[in-house]
């Protein structure tokens, strides 16, 4: 794994463990002022800006506080000299949730590009499988 693999890794780490507490300022701290974002829920054109980004997270917050979970299973990390990609799987749900579908999981891509020598966040892409049977 290369320096700028591992310094991604933990960024993505840093991120995951800030959403899960629900710290605003540690979510936002490594991403672009232009960041696209495409949720699970709308708007379905996405979430453009980072003042739109930093709006999205508290009914999220909300919800997890109830016993929701926000855990990186899986990351992988491929980066080049100045942008980067990463792909995870996470646990991203009640405890109810999981007892009714305990293989269900937050599908999460990133695009990054460095910056001054730093690397951001300038995508989040965030998605469930489609399972609606009918």
């Amino acid at each position: 794994m290369t320096q700028d693999e591992v310094e991604i890794r933990g960024l993505i780490e840093r991120w995951a463990g800030a959403v899960h507490r629900g710290e605003m300022d540690a979510v936002v701290a490594d991403h672009a002022d232009d960041i696209v974002m495409f949720d699970v829920p709308p708007p379905h054109e996405g979430i453009r800006g980072i003042d739109a980004y930093r709006a999205a997270w508290p009914p999220f917050f909300e919800w997890q506080a109830h016993g929701a979970t926000f855990d990186i299973e899986s990351l992988d990390v491929t980066a080049g000299e100045d942008v980067a990609y990463a792909y995870a799987l996470l646990r991203c749900g009640t405890p109810e949730e999981f007892a009714e579908r305990p293989e269900n999981r937050l599908r999460l891509t990133l695009g990054l590009r460095k910056e001054q020598g730093r690397w951001i966040v300038a995508h989040e892409h965030h998605s469930f499988p489609y399972t609606d049977a009918g």
